[in-house]
């Protein structure tokens, strides 16, 4: 399946996404690592998060935040990168989405979580490396909406134990699953990263 470049308002600025448009009811929202440090929607993570709900029949849409890419704006440490993933699951609402999913791998992860709380639309959060050895994760409290959470065993960014701790307190019903001898960038694990979300996705 082929994706297609399209232009997402958010307020005055245009947002650069990859739209999947799939026949059926079920779509997912997929951010991206962190934009000062060369993430964007390109990333080979976001790419094989994409790759498993496509291979599930989920339609799959993927932003670049603003200032990255084609995106206007500027980088603005998860403020406004919180209404870019709003327009997005809008978008895919209006699509005629339903029991939509956010998956945001590391930076991704967290603006995801910053605004969880706010988002419509929304039913299903997975978070691929959250970053909490590099940013502040104290803010994320219970939420039922937190479901699969994937580390690596050797990620110094997001530190398997700090995670598999933080995690009763996001949600203790939540899936924890690693991957023996990932770090932060899943060279060479991509293939176990498809296959823990794709069983996921059949379980529910």
């Amino acid at each position: 399946m082929s994706e297609e470049k399209i232009f997402i308002d958010v307020g005055e600025l245009k947002i650069e996404g990859l739209l999947g448009d799939l026949p059926g009811h079920k779509g997912v929202l997929v951010t991206h690592p962190h934009p000062l440090y060369g993430g964007d929607m390109y990333n080979n993570v976001v790419e094989s998060v994409v790759q498993a709900y496509r291979e599930k029949e989920y339609s799959t849409l993927r932003l670049n935040f603003r200032g990255v890419g084609q995106s206007d704006g500027v980088h603005d440490n998860g403020i406004g990168e919180q209404e870019d993933v709003r327009a997005g699951l809008q978008y895919l609402f209006d699509l005629g989405k339903r029991g939509i999913h956010l998956t945001g791998y590391s930076f991704g992860a967290w603006v995801n979580a910053l605004g969880l709380e706010t988002f419509e639309h929304l039913s299903r959060m997975i978070m691929v490396s959250p970053p909490v050895n590099f940013i502040d994760f104290s803010f994320l409290t219970y939420n039922p909406k937190i479901q699969l959470v994937i580390v690596g065993t050797n990620d110094d960014i997001a530190g398997c134990r700090s995670v598999e701790k933080m995690l009763p307190s996001w949600n203790p019903e939540a899936v924890f699953r690693t991957i023996q001898g990932a770090d932060h960038f899943y060279w060479g694990k991509s293939d176990e990263l498809k296959s823990i979300i794709r069983e996921f996705l059949e379980d529910r």
